[in-house]
């Protein structure tokens, strides 16, 4: 795309048993970076919007037990982490930017933000067993679509 957008992450709207789609439930697909030992990975996520979005941002949970230092032992991303946000929500902050902030986060864990004693603790003392954790949950996810 001339834009930049990307073209490899996908999301798309829940829909329910008689075919009509869901606004608030969002299910993604986001490939890990080329290069990256998140290579190969295409790491399923939900997003839950509430009523109040754009003022309140979109829960963006992993599944449980996804191993990321920003990523609570729930899947749930911790918000912060996002686009390093020190500041808070912004409601201008766009579904596209939140998805690029998370692929990105992937590679580049936030140590500001640990949500994930395990993960953080690994990713800060022992990069060996870090990278070898990450290529292992990249075999563990093949694509959702």
């Amino acid at each position: 795309m001339e834009d930049g957008s990307p073209t490899w992450i996908v999301a798309r709207l829940e829909t329910g048993p008689d075919g009509s789609a869901n606004l608030m439930v969002w299910h993604c697909s986001i490939p890990g970076k080329t290069a990256t030992d998140w290579e190969g990975g295409f790491y399923p996520m939900t997003m839950h919007f509430s009523e109040n979005y754009p003022y309140k941002p979109p829960k963006c949970k992993f599944p449980q037990g996804f191993f990321h230092p920003n990523v609570y032992p729930s899947g749930k991303v911790r918000p912060q982490s996002i686009l390093n946000q020190d500041h808070g929500w912004s409601p201008v902050i766009t579904v596209k930017q939140i998805l690029m902030g998370i692929h990105y986060l992937l590679d580049w864990p936030s140590t500001n933000y640990p949500a994930q004693i395990e993960g953080y603790n690994i990713y800060i003392q022992d990069n060996v067993e870090y990278k070898r954790r990450v290529r292992q949950q990249a075999e563990q996810y093949p694509t959702l679509f």
